[in-house]
């Protein structure tokens, strides 16, 4: 979606709750994956997600177009939501072969079968998932955008809240530290 669809669609939102059910089809499938890789619970991945747009929904007048996109607000709540759900300390490890075996999975809806097919071609992630989550936050943060969501630094920055310089030093330290690990 360009700037131009995504600014039309947003202010369409702003007025009409039911615009923004095109908002949530686009980028419902981004956010989940994002999420997914960092909670690796499908269950965990589908309710921080809701939460996410349900945030999004009931606070989306109060979104103001001042240099980033719609998209990074978006994965910027749901990286809130992701540090949330850390705190209060409900992490529960799951191995990646529970996830990926459709067996495992009573009656697989798409977007399951769609997180998996992406999980399974993005196999560093499944070797380097147990390094990464020994990582502080903000470094998981940052390799998850930049490596796996594709980010660009501005984006990452603009999602984090910090200065493009700043995060590039944490891409730097994040993968030094990964690189010691191995």
């Amino acid at each position: 979606m360009n700037l131009e669809n995504e600014k039309e669609l947003v202010e369409k939102a702003k007025k009409d709750p039911q615009a923004f059910s095109k908002i949530y089809d686009f980028y419902y499938p981004q956010i989940f994956g994002y999420v997914l890789k960092r909670v690796v619970d499908v269950e965990v991945a589908r309710d921080i997600t809701s939460e996410t747009f349900f945030k999004c929904l009931k606070n989306i007048e109060k979104f103001k177009w001042r240099g980033t996109s719609f998209s990074s607000w978006l994965y910027k709540i749901a990286s809130n939501e992701i540090v949330n759900f850390f705190r209060k300390g409900k992490y529960k490890p799951v191995s990646f072969e529970k996830i990926s075996e459709p067996s495992s999975l009573s009656n697989p809806s798409q977007e399951i079968i769609e997180a998996e097919e992406k999980m399974k071609k993005e196999e560093e992630f499944l070797e380097l998932h147990q390094k990464i989550k020994k990582l502080p936050q903000i470094y998981q943060e940052v390799i998850v955008l930049k490596f796996f969501e594709k980010k660009k630094t501005k984006e990452i920055a603009e999602i984090l809240g910090k200065s493009e310089g700043a995060v590039k030093s944490l891409v730097h330290r994040a993968i030094e530290r990964l690189r010691k690990m191995m």
